[in-house]
Parts: C-alpha cells; sequence; structure tokens
C-alpha cells in the first residue's frame, strides 16, 4: 500500500491507496473518508478476552475497523480525534513497539497489540498505568501508526545515556529500551515547582514525545468550566 500524509504536523491527515483485496486496520472513529472499499468491524487484540482486557484496563477500543479495497482498488483517509501528527514504525518479527494508550491509530492486518502493565511504578506516572504493545506474529514485517498531541519528535537513547521525558509528553519507544519512573528534584519541586514525574531511559533505541500535554491542557481549563452554582 501507498501512504500520504497531509497537513502535518498540527492537524495531520494519513491517507492509504490500497491494491485490490489489500486491508488495513482502523481504531473506530479515525475514518473521514473512503472510496473503493468495505468496511468490517470485529473486536481487537486477537480475541474477546485479549480485546475486552485492551478496553478496560488499557484505555482502547475493543474493536477495530477493517478496510479492504475492492476490486480495482481504494483509498482511506484516517485522523486522530485531537490536534497532532501521525508517524509511523516498521514492526519486525521478534521486535515490540510499546505505546501510550489512546494513541495507537491503525496496523497493517499482521500486527497484533494488545495492553502492557507498567507494574506498580506505573500507579505513580501520573498517566496510563497500561502501554499498547504492537508486534507481529510470524515472519513477514508490519506496520503500526500512532498519532500526538501536537508534534512528534524521534529522540535516540545511545548506551551509557539517560534520556528523561515528562511522563505527559511521551508517545512510543522500542522495546530495546528499559525506563524508570522518579520525580524531579525533591517533593517540593514535585508539589508546587511546575514539573510532575518523568521517565528516565537507557539502553539503545529510539523514544518519540509529544510537544504538548494533554493533561497540562485540561488543568489550563478547569478554571473556565462552568460550575454547578
Amino acid at each position: 500500500m501507498e501512504e500520504h500524509f497531509e497537513f502535518n504536523p498540527a492537524y495531520t491527515l494519513l491517507t492509504y491507496s490500497l491494491s485490490p483485496g489489500e486491508s488495513i486496520n482502523v481504531e473506530p472513529g479515525a475514518m473521514v473518508a473512503m472510496g473503493g472499499v468495505e468496511m468490517q468491524t470485529k473486536s481487537s487484540g486477537g480475541g474477546i478476552f485479549k480485546s475486552l482486557k485492551k478496553a478496560l484496563v488499557g484505555g482502547e477500543s475493543f474493536f477495530l475497523n477493517t478496510f479492504t479495497a475492492g476490486p480495482t482498488g481504494g483509498w482511506v483517509s484516517i485522523a486522530p480525534g485531537s490536534p497532532g501528527d501521525i508517524k509511523g514504525f516498521d514492526v519486525h518479527p521478534g521486535r515490540q513497539l510499546f505505546i501510550q494508550g489512546g494513541s495507537y491509530l491503525s496496523s497493517t492486518t499482521n500486527v497484533q497489540t494488545d495492553t502492557q502493565f507498567q507494574g506498580m511504578k506505573g500507579f505513580f506516572s501520573g498517566e496510563s498505568v497500561f502501554f499498547v504493545r504492537a508486534f507481529v506474529e510470524g515472519q513477514a514485517p508490519g506496520k503500526v501508526w500512532y498519532n500526538s498531541f501536537g508534534a512528534i519528535k524521534q529522540i535516540p537513547v545511545q548506551p551509557g545515556q539517560t534520556i528523561t521525558v515528562d511522563t505527559g509528553h511521551l508517545v512510543a519507544f522500542e522495546d530495546t529500551v528499559q525506563y524508570t519512573i522518579n520525580k524531579v528534584g525533591g517533593m517540593k519541586s514535585l508539589l508546587v515547582g511546575g514539573e510532575g514525574l518523568v521517565m528516565n531511559f537507557t539502553g539503545q533505541g529510539n523514544i518519540w514525545i509529544q510537544t504538548r500535554n494533554v493533561g497540562s491542557l485540561a488543568s489550563k481549563l478547569v478554571p473556565f468550566l462552568p460550575t454547578g452554582n
């Protein structure tokens, strides 16, 4: 298939050009327009129980929409629900990509997704305690696309190096890096310094961050929301 990006990085629209019989899995609600394709809805995550786990604890949809091109080919345009960018990642056999909850957008049909628990440290991160894990079964590579709030920047992690990312700005990371969750400075900095908890990445691989933070936006909007009075 061919992919075409428009209006990035603020309001990215991704269009797939599909060959006859070719299919793509898409998160429900992401379709913007289509032509020459048929849509079928099915449970996500490789079975009803995995799909239920993704929906209940991972913050992802229970269903996926599969778009399949007709005999003359077709196309489908997709976009996330919030302003931001879209990036793709080639998933090779034996490798995994971890994506923050709510940022999975679409994938080739051979890509499997499930939820990965952060462990108890995730409860203190201020963000989702689950990541979406994308991987392939078999020997053929696949591809997954994810979205952000704001633009996306790739940061390489080199051996012996530590990269620190605010938990609200993390989008995705490769399985070749490891992380710990810590606070910036002391308890005073955590409470009144305007900075929350961070993730310290080590190893060798790539991480992807977003330039805006949904939690920060929400906190700025709270004073302007109507009250019960």
